[in-house]
């Protein structure tokens, strides 16, 4: 017989209710619908777009208030193979094969995953992983790979964005590349640029500490924004860099990463920007400039970050650099979007 949710245990979960809010708010313990597994989360990593929402009050989803977990699964639905106890990582869906993206054979840009990703849709679920558990859709979770620990695992899914990034963006063998932003996507992104090949990275950042992690991670320079970078990036190739990718999420670094390109160079945009950007459209349409835009990824993209990450082509642990309870969460909130901490990735271990 069903049990009410008047009458089941009650957990805390971490949500933003407005602009500089951030609650923990009692919700049921989740039960899985037949499709579903519920997930005990070990750690939820907090994403910049957590933090750009925290900032912003602009309306944000209840279900990606935290969309970077690892856990274990604890109960399965009639529907589901999966098993109790499989270390799983969360995901999106596979393509869905029916909407009009898929009919067209563009299964990249299944409306469907979309859906997904923005945390609408039938794969949404009621909050994010700032919980000790989740009911989720069992398409949304994959095995964790067995060679990777809890700190990297919950980092593949940020992994996962900067990889598409990369692989969305057309990089080729020898590319001068940019990376503006040494935060952890500007870091994951120098390293699936190194690893696709790039010829020489320059990572652009005004914190110093950043930009020495940025050089132990593999950047050919580390260099402040502004005439540091120009000149920078004008030493190595004087017609400016093949590709940039824009990491920061500021309005006005996106017309600051069109600017050092190279004439027929590309832009590649994935850091989200709060607001509106200024351009100077004469720059782009004298360099003929190739836009490429990453969102987030695909279902099989997950598979490839975790081979990648477990074989040591590319350090997450390395970025982690605090990990706090629910406790503390509205107060690390508070710090990190204030700017007022020397975070690179700080996981929520509920």
């Amino acid at each position: 017989m069903p049990v009410n949710d008047a009458d089941r245990a009650t957990m805390r979960v971490g949500l933003i209710t407005g602009k500089q809010q951030l609650e923990l708010v009692e919700m049921p313990d989740p039960e899985p619908a037949p499709d579903k597994v519920v997930v005990d989360i070990a750690y939820c990593g907090i994403c910049g777009t957590d933090l750009h929402a925290y900032q912003s009050g602009d309306p944000y989803n209840p279900a990606i208030c935290g969309h970077e977990w690892t856990g274990t699964i604890s109960a399965v639905g009639s529907e589901v193979a999966m098993a109790e106890g499989d270390r799983v990582v969360v995901a999106v869906p596979p393509a869905c094969g029916r909407c009009d993206a898929c009919i067209a054979g563009q299964a990249s840009m299944c409306t469907t995953v979309l859906r997904t990703q923005v945390g609408a849709g039938p794969g949404a679920a009621t909050h994010g992983g700032f919980a000790p558990r989740l009911a989720v859709s069992a398409e949304r979770v994959l095995p964790a790979h067995s060679g990777l620990s809890d700190i990297e695992a919950a980092q593949v899914e940020p992994a996962t964005v900067t990889l598409h990034a990369v692989r969305h963006s057309h990089l080729v063998l020898g590319d001068l590349v940019v990376v503006q932003g040494a935060g952890p996507i500007g870091l994951l992104t120098l390293q699936w640029a190194r690893a696709a090949g790039a010829g020489h990275t320059v990572v652009v950042e005004p914190d110093a500490a950043r930009r020495s992690l940025a050089l132990g991670l593999g950047a050919d320079r580390a260099v402040e924004p502004g005439d540091e970078a120009d000149a920078a990036v004008r030493d190595l190739r004087s017609v400016g860099a093949d590709i940039v990718y824009e990491c920061v999420g500021r309005p006005d670094t996106v017309q600051t990463a069109v600017d050092l390109a190279r004439r027929g160079g590309s832009m590649c945009l994935i850091g989200l920007a709060s607001g509106s950007a200024s351009i100077d459209p004469v720059t782009w349409l004298m360099k003929e400039v190739r836009v490429t835009a990453a969102l987030a990824y695909t279902h099989d993209e997950f598979d490839i970050a975790m081979g990648m990450i477990a074989d040591g082509r590319v350090d997450v642990a390395s970025l982690h650099t605090a990990t706090v309870g629910l406790d503390d969460l509205a107060s690390t909130f508070a710090r990190l979007a204030a700017g007022a901490s020397d975070d690179i990735k700080v996981l929520v271990q509920p």
